[in-house]
C-alpha cells in the first residue's frame, strides 16, 4: 500500500485527503490546526504531530498550502520534507505558487535524491469534495506518471503540461480566466437586476448559449442570493493574480483586462472582504454602480 503524507488540510487539502483515504491509500496527515487532523483521523487517516513525523514513512508527500513562502518553509526548512522524508520519495505540490519557486524546489529536491512535480488544481471546494479536480502537472515525465495514481484519486483530468514550473504557469492562466469570467458574470447580473429582469431565468438561457461557462453553472445562483461562503477565498485569488501579473511582466506579455481584474480583486480585499468567496466581486460591481454603499 502506498503511503501518502498530506500536509495542509484547508478547504482543498482536507477533501483531497479524504478522497485518498477512500481510494485505499495509507494516508498520514498534518496541519497546523490539530482539529483538522482529528477530523481526517476519524475518516481513517493517521495523524502526525509535525512535518517530520508526517513524511518519515511516506512514498508520496502531497502539499496543499496557501503561498510560495509556506511551501518553501515546509519543503526546505529545518525538519521539513527534504530533511525528514526517505530518499527517493516523490514530492507533489498541489498548492498554487510562483512558477520560479516550483522550479527551485524541484532542483533542490533532485539535488538531495528526491523526485518532485508541481500539480496545482482547479475546480474549487466542490471539485475537491467530488474528486473531479482538473490537475495541471509540471515535471519529468516518469515522475508525473509515478504521481498519476495519487492524482487520479483526487482529480478527473490529469494532464502533463511540461517541465518543472509548467503546472504553475498553466494554473496562473487558469486563475486569470476564472477571475475575468467572475467579473463579467458579476457585471451581467448587476446589469440584469438594474433592468428588473428575472435573473434566474436569464442565467438559465445564458448558460445554454455561447455565454455558457462554469461560473454561471457553479456560482451564479449564490451570487444572485448574495451568498458568499468561501469555496475559494478572495485573499487567495488576490495572491494568485499577483503571481499572474508578475509572471506576465517578466515575460513581457500584456494582460490589460487581467491587470484590471487584479486591481478589482485587490480593491474588494481592501474593502474587508478577503474571507469571502471570490464571486463576491459582485459586491464591488454593485458599489461601483451606486447600488450598494458598502
Amino acid at each position: 500500500m502506498t503511503t501518502v503524507a498530506v500536509i495542509g488540510l484547508g478547504i482543498m487539502g482536507a477533501p483531497m485527503a479524504a478522497n485518498l483515504i477512500k481510494a485505499g491509500f495509507d494516508v498520514v496527515v498534518y496541519n497546523r490546526s490539530p482539529e483538522k487532523v482529528e477530523q481526517l483521523v476519524e475518516q481513517g487517516a493517521r495523524g502526525a504531530g509535525d512535518v517530520a513525523e508526517a513524511v518519515r514513512e511516506a512514498d508520496v508527500v502531497l502539499t496543499m498550502l496557501p503561498d510560495s513562502a509556506d511551501v518553501e518553509a515546509v519543503v526546505l526548512g529545518e525538519g521539513g520534507v527534504l530533511d525528514s522524508a526517505r530518499p527517493g520519495a516523490l514530492l507533489v505540490d498541489a498548492s498554487t505558487i510562483r512558477p520560479d519557486v516550483s522550479v527551485r524546489l524541484a532542483e533542490a529536491a533532485r539535488a538531495r535524491g528526491f523526485r518532485a512535480v508541481d500539480a496545482p488544481v482547479s475546480g474549487g471546494e466542490a471539485g475537491a469534495v467530488e474528486g473531479n479536480l482538473s490537475i495541471m502537472v509540471g515535471g519529468e515525465r516518469e515522475d508525473v506518471e509515478a504521481a498519476r495514481p495519487v492524482l487520479e484519486a483526487v482529480g478527473s483530468t490529469v494532464v502533463h503540461v511540461g517541465p518543472a514550473g509548467s503546472g504553475q504557469t498553466v494554473k496562473a492562466a487558469n486563475q486569470l480566466i476564472v477571475a475575468g469570467t467572475i467579473e463579467l458574470v458579476a457585471e451581467a447580473l448587476v446589469f440584469l437586476e438594474a433592468h428588473g429582469v428575472d435573473t434566474e431565468a436569464a442565467v438559465k438561457v445564458l448558460a445554454g448559449g455561447l455565454a455558457g461557462n462554469r461560473i454561471l453553472d457553479r456560482k451564479a445562483a449564490n451570487m444572485i442570493a448574495r451568498e458568499f461562503t468561501p469555496g475559494f477565498r478572495v485573499d487567495l485569488h488576490h495572491k494568485d493574480l499577483g503571481i499572474v501579473t508578475s509572471a506576465a511582466r517578466e515575460a513581457g506579455v500584456a494582460i490589460p483586462l487581467g491587470a484590471q481584474v487584479a486591481q478589482l480583486m485587490g480593491a474588494l480585499r481592501a474593502d474587508g472582504h478577503g474571507s469571502l468567496d471570490h464571486s463576491a466581486l459582485l459586491l464591488l460591481v454593485e458599489q461601483l454602480s451606486g447600488r450598494r454603499t458598502r
